[in-house]
């Protein structure tokens, strides 16, 4: 078997038919889920992924899922298509938000915006997603829950003190790691850094609390030689298996996707 050179890692964050900022409609991402099944791509789950920084080949056409936050939409909109179409995916969630109760495979699914308002006036249960449907997402070996901290914090924005900082910091991903060890059963080595910001000290903490693996929001593509700490992504945009097929022929060559990324950057 011809072995991966690289894995693109997507980034998603909303599948909801509410447009707006980093979402993705049903239709199109039916259309990205449909191209990948139909072009022998292999979704791979955080093991895999642990292997392959470790030097253990990957499939050929080998891709990462991953949805920030942990919306409900991702439940509604985003998992029966998973299924449907035999594929995996990660999905890191912010644990203060989410709630008890019943799983709701129909809800409205507002826009980003919406949400977030939402969130703000303490109504988070009608966005985000409940333990109910990460229990029923993570049943179905489809889905795998992970880290996006308990409270999705700019620390350096609450706390002016540095050494203070690091302490919330650590106090904050030590009540993401218990709550999902006590809602789901098991303790999270994968984290997804909130905002994209990073500074002195936050991954070091991270580490030492058990996450060994932390997600950015840094553009690129992964190598056996991508520190397991700095683990970059590709955004995905509301378009259609087309688009997506051919941002996965530029990332899955090192080299190509170096040279992309220098260019979007430039």
């Amino acid at each position: 078997m011809k072995a991966a050179k690289a894995l693109p890692i997507l980034m998603y964050h909303h599948v909801s038919p509410s447009p707006g900022l980093v979402t993705v409609s049903p239709e199109h991402f039916r259309a990205q889920m449909r191209w990948l099944a139909e072009h022998g791509w292999h979704t791979i789950g955080t093991r895999e992924l642990e292997d392959f920084l470790a030097g253990q080949p990957l499939p050929h056409r080998a891709v990462m899922l991953t949805f920030d936050d942990g919306y409900l939409d991702n439940f509604v909109h985003a998992f029966p298509v998973l299924r449907e179409y035999g594929l995996k995916a990660v999905i890191f969630v912010i644990t203060g938000l989410i709630g008890e109760g019943e799983p709701r495979p129909q809800a409205p699914c507002p826009d980003h915006k919406t949400c977030k308002r939402l969130i703000t006036e303490g109504r988070a249960d009608e966005v985000m997603l409940r333990f109910g449907e990460l229990k029923a997402m993570q049943a179905s070996g489809h889905v795998e829950i992970q880290s996006h901290t308990h409270s999705h914090l700019r620390w350096d924005l609450q706390y002016p003190d540095p050494a203070t900082r690091l302490a919330r910091l650590a106090e904050d991903l030590q009540a993401s790691r218990e709550t999902l060890m006590k809602h789901l059963g098991h303790t999270p080595r994968h984290l997804c850094w909130p905002w994209g910001h990073l500074e002195a000290g936050y991954r070091e903490t991270a580490t030492r609390l058990g996450f060994d693996y932390q997600y950015t929001v840094e553009r690129g593509t992964v190598t056996p030689h991508t520190a397991p700490s700095a683990i970059p992504r590709i955004a995905v945009r509301d378009r259609d298996g087309g688009w997506l097929g051919r941002r996965l022929a530029w990332y899955r060559r090192p080299w190509l996707a170096a040279a992309y990324v220098r260019l979007r950057n430039s």
